[in-house]
């Protein structure tokens, strides 16, 4: 199969693979496509198997990035994902070389991309990136580790941003930090939100809606970090029923 590169001139017509067939999703969808197609002037690059699945890469230039990070003339992997029947048949290795490819070609570098030091369910598998020649430069909390694969040994070495701090500066019950990154991250919100309210407990979303926001975000992980009472909690995008576990232990 050959891979199809999504521009802002077919982005309304493709699927994006993100929530595919999931109608609750459909308006997170759409703010994705927005979110990408005005990355897109900044260099963003999305390429998805042709085909409906979820095989796609999606990356940009790292002083681009919506993330704290210092890695000046680098690429940066957004998301790199290969699901389902498609595991296993080599897809993972020929979009980097679309990603590395490109890189070169613009004199780049590098490339960096966040994994972590134990498997998450919306991270990369970290064992891939090493495979690949990726070494670890930085780590940032909770479990956070920044993966580089550098070909130019005159390059800097890339790292989180300092500013990143393990708390943001916020008032009691739930705050949530998020882009429209991720469809499943915004399409939760409105049922997370309605949990809250059924215990009484304050819930804040922040919608990080430009790239200097997101650089100075208390997080690494700026699609989806949720705080309570101003600790750090998680990255993951919790169903109802497990948000609504996590409150009621935490009385």
């Amino acid at each position: 199969m050959t891979y199809l590169q999504i521009t802002k001139e077919n982005i309304e017509q493709e699927h994006i693979c993100c929530a595919l067939g999931a109608k609750q999703y459909e308006q997170a969808v759409r703010d994705k496509k927005q979110w990408l197609s005005e990355r897109m002037e900044d260099g963003l690059v999305l390429y998805r198997l042709n085909d409906r699945a979820k095989v796609f890469i999606e990356y940009l230039p790292a002083e681009k990035a919506w993330i704290p990070l210092n890695a000046p003339n680098y690429m940066y992997i957004n998301c790199l994902w290969v699901s389902g029947r498609h595991k296993d048949n080599g897809h993972s290795k020929q979009l980097l070389d679309k990603c590395k490819a490109d890189a070169q070609a613009l004199g780049m570098d590098g490339i960096v991309h966040i994994v972590s030091k134990k498997k998450m369910p919306y991270l990369s598998d970290k064992r891939f990136f090493e495979h690949m020649g990726f070494q670890i430069t930085d780590e940032a909390d909770p479990y956070f580790e920044l993966a580089v694969l550098k070909w130019n040994d005159e390059g800097e070495r890339p790292s989180f941003a300092h500013s990143v701090k393990p708390a943001p500066a916020t008032g009691d019950g739930i705050c949530i930090y998020y882009t429209a990154q991720c469809p499943f991250a915004v399409g939760v919100l409105e049922d997370l939100r309605s949990v809250a309210k059924e215990r009484g407990i304050p819930f804040t979303a922040h919608l990080l809606t430009t790239r200097e926001e997101a650089q100075a975000a208390p997080s690494v992980w700026t699609t989806f970090s949720l705080f309570l009472n101003g600790t750090f909690i998680t990255h993951e995008i919790m169903s109802p029923g497990k948000f609504a576990k996590l409150l009621d232990s935490a009385k």
